[in-house]
């Protein structure tokens, strides 16, 4: 029982991070307001972008740059003592595309509301129908 708490306990921040994907889940499936599912969406993108961002985080590490000495020639270095910084690179692209899908999702919203005067999911589908 203390090895499964020991556990639970190092990784804390996986479980918030997976707190963060199921209400960011929960809130683009079962919500039926359109703005509730793009907060819903915009919550599940930042959980998983935390999520790798921690992975890549390595303690009593440093950066991957070496210096070289100019009469020394090239230093060896072990890879343990370095960060890997693909991760991190990797989610500062997922950052602009979580930017640009909330924009276009934000601008939906504004689309839908003009048209159908309402972001209820099934008074909009309610409207669809009476125009049948």
């Amino acid at each position: 029982m203390d090895e499964v708490m020991a556990i639970f306990v190092s990784r804390i921040n996986w479980w918030v991070y997976i707190l963060l994907m199921m209400i960011g889940l929960y809130g683009i499936t079962i919500k039926q307001n359109f703005m509730k599912k793009v907060i819903g969406l915009s919550i599940l993108q930042t959980s998983v972008i935390l999520f790798f961002v921690s992975i890549g985080a390595k303690k009593n590490a440093t950066i991957p740059i070496i210096e070289h000495a100019h009469d020394a020639g090239y230093s060896t270095a072990e890879a343990g003592h370095f960060i890997n910084p693909l991760p991190h690179v990797l989610m500062l692209t997922a950052i602009v595309v979580a930017v640009a899908t909330l924009g276009v999702a934000l601008a939906l919203v504004i689309k839908i509301y003009r048209q159908y005067n309402t972001l209820e999911e099934d008074e909009i589908l309610q409207q669809l129908g009476e125009d049948k």
